[in-house]
């Protein structure tokens, strides 16, 4: 296996299975003075955008009634 140019490296589709590597999993590289170990992290280090509309979706309190596309898009953005 070699990494590219740019640094990247191809994980194996069976290593990526068995550790649940799915497309989007936040990963950390972690260098123990002898080798360089990746794990999977338990959460993301920055809510994304995405994030925070699902969050604010799943909310049950969430209430976008009589709001514009417009609105809801500024509301789930939040500050920029």
């Amino acid at each position: 296996m070699r990494i590219t140019s740019k640094g990247q490296v191809t994980i194996p589709q069976g290593i990526r299975e068995q550790a649940g590597f799915l497309p989007n999993t936040e990963v950390e590289f972690i260098w123990d003075g002898v080798g360089v170990h990746l794990v999977k992290q338990d959460s993301p280090r920055k809510t994304t955008r995405g994030g925070r509309a699902v969050r604010l979706l799943q909310d049950a309190n969430a209430d976008f009634g009589g709001m514009t596309t417009d609105e809801i898009l500024s509301h789930l953005r939040g500050p920029e």
